[in-house]
């Protein structure tokens, strides 16, 4: 470990928000010297409690964070908030829309929210998103709600990451047959109904529990909570009841019988996705290197040659040993 890197997690570990802030940065561009701080952190993350908010896009999922992180500041917890935006098409950077909706938290010193692009990542994930919570964790964080983008059906990423899902739903986003049929809410450890001051919130509830009595085992045990989350942690918003139902999860997910199985599954998704995230950029690498995927095609139209071999070629030369990892 380089002196520089050593102070670098030296001072994240004493919680400085200025290295953190710059850390996250840099592990979101892949910048060597993040990579190595990181696997320096790491023996020293594991206490923070990772809770994954996942929904359609307009369920209220910014909304039900803000009053969660109001819950939790009550309480006397830090939260630090991972907030994964779509992608600007112009900058590449994160459109900070959900950000902005938690602005009364911005300048709380027990508070850390860090917006983060998808950068073309499927899953409702960033490419970033375990490193980052890692870095929170590090920092002394002890609640980490990680917000993904507008999901859909089969986007279920969030489930391997978090130890609980909490996935919201809004009534009047689709017909009776989407509870059923929904993969999405197959991962939900807690179901919620948001904005359950409109009308057809008692029919969604109603659809949430069969869809639920359909499943076999353990899974048929998830709780289903109404919550108006605009009323922050007012009577009558359900937030209380919703933390009370994390809370009931997290004895399960953290000492429970299936705590070191969903210790795997998290480990094994951020290999995989470091994995992917590697190959990935060496695959840019290579491409690059032969003049870019324009100037490869215009070669293969010139010279009647196969891609499958041009393809094959650049998989040959991704895969050669990595040097200094």
């Amino acid at each position: 470990m380089t002196p520089a890197v050593a102070e670098v997690v030296a001072r994240v570990r004493a919680g400085d928000i200025r290295a953190g802030a710059r850390l996250m940065r840099d592990l979101d561009d892949r910048a060597p010297a993040a990579l190595a701080a990181i696997k320096a952190l790491y023996p020293h993350t594991g206490r923070a409690y990772l809770v994954g908010i996942t929904g359609n896009p307009g369920a209220g999922k910014s909304t039900v964070v803000d009053a969660l992180i109001a819950h939790y500041r009550a309480a006397g917890e830090r939260v630090g908030v991972v907030c994964v935006d779509p992608t600007s098409p112009f900058s590449g950077g994160a459109i900070l829309g959900d950000r902005v909706r938690m602005q009364r938290h911005a300048l709380d010193p027990g508070v850390f929210i860090r917006s983060v692009a998808t950068r073309g990542h499927l899953g409702g994930l960033s490419r970033s998103t375990f490193d980052i919570a890692h870095v929170l964790d590090a920092m002394g964080y002890a609640r980490v709600l990680i917000e993904t983008v507008g999901v859909g059906q089969d986007e279920v990423d969030i489930m391997a990451a978090a130890h609980t899902t909490v996935v919201v739903n809004v009534p009047g986003l689709g017909d009776d047959i989407q509870a059923i049929k929904s993969g999405l809410l197959e991962i939900a450890d807690v179901l919620v109904v948001n904005k359950c001051d409109r009308d057809g919130a008692d029919r969604t509830e109603r659809d949430l529990v069969y869809m639920l009595g359909l499943r076999r085992g353990a899974r048929r045990e998830v709780p289903v909570v109404r919550t108006i989350a605009v009323r922050g942690v007012a009577e009558g918003s359900g937030i209380a009841e919703l933390a009370a139902a994390i809370a009931a999860h997290r004895a399960q997910a953290w000492t429970g019988a299936g705590a070191e199985a969903r210790a795997t599954a998290r480990t094994a998704a951020h290999l995989a996705e470091l994995v992917r995230a590697l190959l990935a950029e060496r695959a840019t690498a290579a491409i690059a290197a032969r003049g870019g995927v324009a100037g490869m095609a215009a070669r293969l139209v010139e010279t009647g040659a196969d891609p499958w071999t041009e393809a094959e070629s650049i998989l040959a030369a991704i895969t050669t040993p990595l040097s200094g990892l």
